[in-house]
């Protein structure tokens, strides 16, 4: 099975950069590090009193997250998809199987910190850098719309969020086993697509 870990800062474009490589093949599935978030009374607890909760990494439910992943990997299908709702701080789970998975793709702020727990695999890392102020843009948008917050609220958030992120995986490497690719703006996507796919 090929995997693809795709990272980047909120509002880079990991989820469109997802969907647009599955568009492209067959027998590919996308895991989010977005829908496994924890949950429960401990972690809406902590989403209130913990700035920037959802940007550290004491919010993803790693073992959930693994369990998942190693059962697609060992088995080559998938049975469930998770999808979390951050106004209800819980996942919700739709039943649908996919069989004969080829390609994996990890995206989220978490896929660079999970890719660093896979060893002996090769695998595809992509890191989207696009320029602050037009990540900050789209998640300004996307927060409104999907998690009911306002714009000065958003903004705020997103400078906390992108000053985590970078702070964080300032002195992580990448395993020796990844193909490692760039992505910005000015990047020909169709050329990365058939590297990857060669």
């Amino acid at each position: 099975m090929k995997l693809i870990f795709i990272s980047g800062p909120s509002g880079s474009g990991k989820t469109t950069l997802s969907k647009k490589i599955i568009g492209k093949i067959k027998n590919g599935i996308i895991l989010s590090t977005d829908n496994y978030y924890k949950t429960g009374l401990i972690s809406t607890f902590l989403s209130n009193f913990v700035e920037s909760y959802f940007d550290k990494s004491i919010s993803f439910n790693l073992k959930l997250f693994k369990k998942d992943f190693n059962f697609i990997l060992k088995n080559g299908i998938s049975i469930k998809e998770r999808s979390y709702n951050f106004e209800k701080k819980s996942i919700n789970i739709l039943l649908n199987k996919t069989n004969n998975i080829n390609f994996l793709i990890i995206e989220g702020i978490f896929a660079k910190e999970f890719s660093n727990t896979i060893h002996n695999q090769n695998f595809s890392f992509l890191e989207l850098k696009i320029n602050k102020n037009e990540c900050m843009n789209r998640v300004i948008k996307r927060d409104s719309k999907e998690r009911g917050k306002e714009r000065k609220q958003a903004e705020d958030d997103f400078l906390k969020s992108w000053n985590i992120y970078y702070e964080k995986l300032k002195n992580k490497k990448i395993n020796n086993n990844a193909n490692e690719i760039t992505i910005t703006k000015k990047t020909n996507i169709d050329q990365i697509l058939k590297k990857l796919f060669e």
